[in-house]
């Protein structure tokens, strides 16, 4: 009878941890002055492959990332974001010394988190890390974590 109640007990401690809608990221959206130029940017230089908006509304600009997740960019002229390492988009990759060199052919700087120029960041769990800021001031975070 312990035990039967030591299992209940174990499997709703499980229950209670595990997440209950088996949410993904769909999209990250910023907004942007400039949109041709950033949206450049995130085709030329990031490599993300641009995708139709559905209205083809001009003032969008929007980019598929490996699965369903997507970057979309919008155009506002009278918004101004505040921008801060601590708020970045965050891309993985296997390929980060392929997308240090690619940075560096297109005289690109990167930075380590402190912000060392030309210098990765090796975190605790051994990802190691870049961080490079788009035309609009946004950082974006580039590692090479693993993921499933």
């Amino acid at each position: 009878m312990k035990n039967l109640v030591l299992i209940v007990l174990l499997a709703f401690s499980f229950a209670l941890n595990a997440q209950t809608f088996n949410f993904t990221i769909d999209h990250s959206t910023l907004i942007v002055n400039d949109l041709k130029t950033t949206g450049d940017f995130y085709a030329n230089v990031i490599g993300l492959k641009e995708i139709d908006h559905p209205t083809k509304d001009p003032g969008f600009r929007w980019f598929s990332i490996v699965g369903n997740t997507q970057l979309h960019l919008i155009y506002k002229d009278t918004v101004v974001m505040k921008k801060h390492k601590s708020s970045h988009i965050c891309l993985s990759t296997q390929k980060l010394d392929a997308f240090i060199k690619h940075l560096e052919k297109q005289q690109i700087s990167y930075e380590d988190w402190p912000g060392t120029k030309n210098a990765i960041t090796i975190r605790a769990d051994g990802v190691r890390q870049i961080y490079i800021r788009d035309p609009e001031g946004y950082w974006i975070e580039i590692n090479d974590a693993k993921h499933n």
